[in-house]
């Protein structure tokens, strides 16, 4: 097939684009570089496909239409995976217009672009957040949804867009929310990322509240591997779905997370609580059981293996190693005509 992933540079994207060009797609990544984080860290994401030639790397901005409709229409796409997005629920509080544009305004030109070209079929990366503060059991598709940050509202109003034109548009859409997905190049500011950083920096370590707000830490292949069948199941189906992809296991708090990667890397935290800041929701848990009915999800990896294979890639790159960022690719050697 041929695929297009937004947001194809970044954590999550990156990885996606590795497994889709082992499998034998064909794939195309978009990314505008967005300056939340390097630039450079981006580049060394894809740097092991980019001269592979079942892919490329385009620079494009959702916020520019035009430009989308010149990607799609001279790509001939069978899906799009829309993985691009202004992230970080606390910097969203501080700058909503921003993730307004971006998140909800850059969903609606996508769609509006694929209006205008022959591509029906669309995976939207969404969120847990969209959940808000679900109390205490699994969070299940069906459930009512009251994001707090506005982050959370433009991934709601963004599957809203999605099933508008699912029903006006003959649009096949499948919306993923995704559950706190850690892993090699999670985004520096990220819980596990930053932990670890300050971990092995023998730094103290900020815990909001008390500690004991709970996530649905999800490994990265696995919510890959629920990407990949969502984009073998919109090319069977017609309509709209919702569908959560997170680890299968009860959520961990953050004072065991710590304790964990503590654990791990035999070396002793140094914890400092701090006021829980606003926007961000006191546990999150995903019922996978449709998951699992529709697209056979099954996550494999639990949360001791997941942050073993994080430490040894964070350190691998704190000595230098920046080709580690390619660690995952098995692709064969194929490359682009010079």
């Amino acid at each position: 097939m041929n695929i297009l992933v937004t947001g194809g540079a970044g954590f999550v994207g990156s990885h996606l684009c590795e497994a889709l060009v082992e499998r034998g797609d064909r794939v195309v990544a978009l990314d505008n570089f967005d300056p939340f984080y390097p630039r450079e860290r981006k580049l060394q994401n894809v740097n092991q496909l980019r001269d592979h030639v079942r892919f490329d790397l385009v620079e494009r901005d959702l916020n520019v239409p035009e430009s989308l409709v010149e990607v799609l229409a001279g790509g001939s796409f069978d899906v799009v995976v829309h993985l691009a997005a202004k992230a970080g629920i606390r910097a969203s509080m501080r700058n909503p217009s921003a993730y307004i544009e971006t998140n909800l305004g850059g969903t609606a030109n996508l769609l509006e672009a694929m209006t205008r070209t022959s591509c029906r079929r669309l995976v939207f990366g969404s969120s847990s957040s969209v959940y808000g503060n679900n109390p205490g059991r699994p969070s299940r598709e069906d459930d009512r949804v009251m994001p707090v940050s506005v982050y959370a509202m433009t991934k709601k109003s963004g599957e809203e867009l999605c099933r508008v034109y699912s029903a006006t548009q003959d649009f096949s859409v499948l919306c993923l929310r995704f559950f706190t997905v850690y892993g090699p190049r999670q985004r520096p500011e990220m819980a596990i990322h930053k932990f670890t950083r300050l971990l092995l920096n023998n730094e103290p370590i900020p815990l909001f509240g008390d500690g004991s707000m709970r996530r649905d830490y999800t490994y990265v292949d696995d919510i890959t591997r629920g990407i990949t069948s969502g984009i073998d199941f919109v090319t069977q189906h017609s309509g709209f779905d919702v569908v959560n992809l997170g680890s299968g296991m009860p959520p961990v708090t953050l004072n065991e997370l710590v304790a964990r990667l503590g654990w791990l890397s035999k070396l002793e935290p140094n914890v400092e609580y701090c006021p829980a800041p606003g926007g961000d929701v006191d546990s999150t848990c995903a019922d996978i059981n449709k998951a699992g009915g529709l697209l056979g999800y099954h996550p494999r990896v639990d949360l001791s293996e997941g942050l073993g294979r994080f430490l040894e890639w964070y350190r691998a790159l704190a000595a230098g190693g920046a080709a580690s960022y390619g660690h995952r690719a098995k692709f064969d050697t194929a490359t682009k005509a010079s």
